[in-house]
């Protein structure tokens, strides 16, 4: 889930599954993969950048040798 601005300036957060094309009309347009399509204040690179970091918390990068969990 990613936290968003709606064009009007009320707070949103969207699962960032569900999107499947983002465009820029100069307003920023996100169409989900139901069909709907949520306006927001922030730019196509601000939604990658967050997907990205959101997904990044789900699934960090770890280092080759690394023992995870281990003591």
């Amino acid at each position: 889930m990613i936290a968003l601005t709606r064009i009007n300036g009320s707070p949103l957060v969207l699962n960032s599954d569900l999107i499947e094309q983002i465009e820029s009309k100069p307003d920023t347009i996100i169409r989900l993969s139901n069909g709907q399509r949520v306006v927001v204040r922030e730019t196509p690179a601000e939604v990658v950048d967050l997907v990205v970091a959101f997904r990044q918390r789900l699934h960090p990068v770890v280092a080759p040798g690394t023992v995870v969990g281990g003591e």
